[in-house]
């Protein structure tokens, strides 16, 4: 069969490789009067590609899948440009325009398969499986029918998503309920979110936790804002841990509602005219009302980099945690034939200062470029070289760094010390803590119907916490009992967390989870050095 498809396979490899030379021969005249050893290159390469694929038809000891080997190449091709630069097969293009498009169309739950059945973790917010009532915990038994018990994680994405407007029935089985029940779910557009979490740590403190920039950002990061006006906040924590990045466009936007003066957000440089651009804030977009700290670690980077550098260079705010990723590229998605693209670095970004931070690179050597990220010494390193770095101004005069990262004003590394049988507990697939937390909620009249005071006076006791070690027993997963005692606090938290879910949501499961966060807690106590620059804009 693969043979088969080799055979196939040929004749349009080296079709495809005499159309791009005969396309590219109609072009000589011009590729040959702007740059003469571009054009002797490609000739004499695309002559070499020929002959490879031709001797690895003929000679190659085994069946040779042809779509893999030019992937491959073209991988290569991109690879040897910078770290950025990257080639998309088609088969994951699809799910990458989801995630920065913002939506798909489906039912709309987070799930995960846990004893083999589909678990529901929560319904997205007024998604189709949240207005037919769908609850954390409830279990999927059926779709359509058809036994859903052992099905793959695929396999449940290929039978629950589907065009807008189109049904599917599901059958539930629901903790407390004797009997399953059947519902039928109409299809709609599904919002994929890229806040996290917007919620109140205390009674002046905002958080939002923004997880990337899509085409949604900041209509959502608004309603964020908006849902903490509500509450009366007059600090925030915005946090930027892990996230990676995404629209150029959305980081400014995003960028701008921190900045009440007319100031560039961000600009960047490239070799064609269309890659020079520069974004300035409209003051009327921006707020200066409230005190701002953003949260940064060695995971964000790109689009939370411009974010965090215009709030740092414009003294808007205090930048705490770790030194950034150090991405100072943008690219350009380009589609393909096939379905396939190719995302092409062209341009470098600056911040208002005129800081590039895209870290040091060695073409071709991306090993080296992302282990650098994970070293257990990597801040002392940064510090120690911090002398060497290009050194900028900030409008008030502050001294800021390029060439790696945003350097956070207040360095507060992570801190972890969780035992190996509690991590090995939270790495467990069947989710315990999760499934405990879902059923107790459901089970139990707790007494309260307002968050606030259940968090302020509910607390997981040992009662609560006995019969946790009796479901794991009752689970049959395996786990030391002194080693669960040292990180009790901790289980209590997330115990109390995930049942704040079940009732709640995710924003109050996250508002439980921040009090055990060091580098929130932390983050808090600065405040009072944020609050400093709200002068300095007035």
């Amino acid at each position: 069969m693969l043979k088969t498809k080799f055979i196939r396979l040929w004749p349009l490899a080296t079709s495809a490789i005499f159309g791009f030379l005969f396309a590219f021969l109609i072009f000589i005249p011009e590729a040959y009067s702007k740059n003469r050893s571009i054009y002797r290159i490609l000739k004499d390469k695309i002559v070499v590609m020929q002959q490879i694929i031709s001797y690895v038809d003929h000679f190659y000891f085994d069946i040779v899948d042809m779509d893999k080997i030019m992937d491959g190449a073209f991988h290569g091709l991109m690879e040897e440009l910078d770290p950025h630069s990257t080639y998309i097969p088609a088969k994951q293009q699809e799910n990458i325009d989801e995630l920065f498009r913002g939506k798909f169309q489906g039912i709309g739950i987070e799930f995960d398969v846990l004893h083999g059945y589909i678990t529901v973790i929560s319904p997205v917010p007024d998604s189709p499986s949240d207005h037919v009532g769908l609850q954390s915990g409830d279990r999927i038994i059926a779709i359509n029918g058809d036994d859903a018990y052992k099905i793959t994680k695929d396999e449940v994405i290929k039978k629950l998503r589907g065009k807008k407007g189109t049904s599917v029935d599901v059958t539930i089985q629901r903790i407390g309920l004797d009997e399953p029940f059947d519902v039928t779910i109409i299809r709609d557009d599904i919002p994929i979110y890229s806040v996290g979490a917007a919620t109140m740590i205390d009674n002046e403190t905002g958080y939002i936790l923004l997880r990337r920039f899509s085409a949604t950002t900041i209509d959502e990061v608004n309603k964020a804002i908006d849902k903490l006006d509500s509450q009366n906040f007059k600090k925030l924590v915005f946090d930027l841990r892990g996230n990676s990045g995404g629209f150029l466009e959305q980081a400014a936007a995003v960028s701008n509602l921190f900045i009440s003066t007319r100031d560039t957000l961000v600009y960047t440089k490239g070799k064609i005219s269309d890659a020079n651009q520069a974004f300035i804030s409209e003051p009327h977009k921006g707020r200066n009302d409230f005190s701002l700290i953003i949260l940064i670690n060695r995971g964000s980077a790109s689009a939370s980099e411009i974010v965090s550098g215009a709030v740092q260079d414009l003294d808007r705010g205090l930048i705490v945690g770790e030194t950034s990723f150090g991405k100072g590229l943008v690219q350009r998605q380009l589609p393909l034939e096939g379905g396939s693209a190719i995302r092409i670095t062209m341009a470098r970004y600056y911040t208002p200062s005129g800081r590039l931070i895209q870290r040091p690179y060695e073409e071709g050597d991306d090993l080296t470029y992302y282990k650098e990220l994970y070293a257990k010494d990597r801040e002392t390193i940064l510090d120690s070289l911090k002398q060497l770095r290009p050194k900028y101004k900030t409008r008030q005069g502050r001294t800021v760094y390029g060439g790696g990262g945003i350097t956070p004003d207040i360095y507060i590394p992570y801190k972890s010390i969780l035992t190996k049988e509690t991590q090995k507990l939270l790495r467990n697939p069947h989710r315990p803590i999760f499934n405990f937390s879902s059923s107790y909620a459901t089970q139990n009249d707790l007494g309260f119907k307002d968050f606030k005071n259940y968090k302020q006076n509910w607390q997981v006791n040992q009662s609560v916490y006995s019969q946790f070690l009796d479901y794991l027993d009752s689970d049959s997963i395996s786990f030391n009992p002194d080693s669960l005692l040292k990180d009790q606090p901790f289980i209590y938290n997330r115990i109390k967390s995930e049942i704040a879910g079940t009732i709640w949501g995710k924003d109050e499961s996250t508002s439980i989870r921040l009090s055990l966060d060091n580098q929130v807690s932390e983050a808090l106590k600065y405040f009072n050095e944020a609050n400093a620059f709200l002068g300095y804009r007035n």
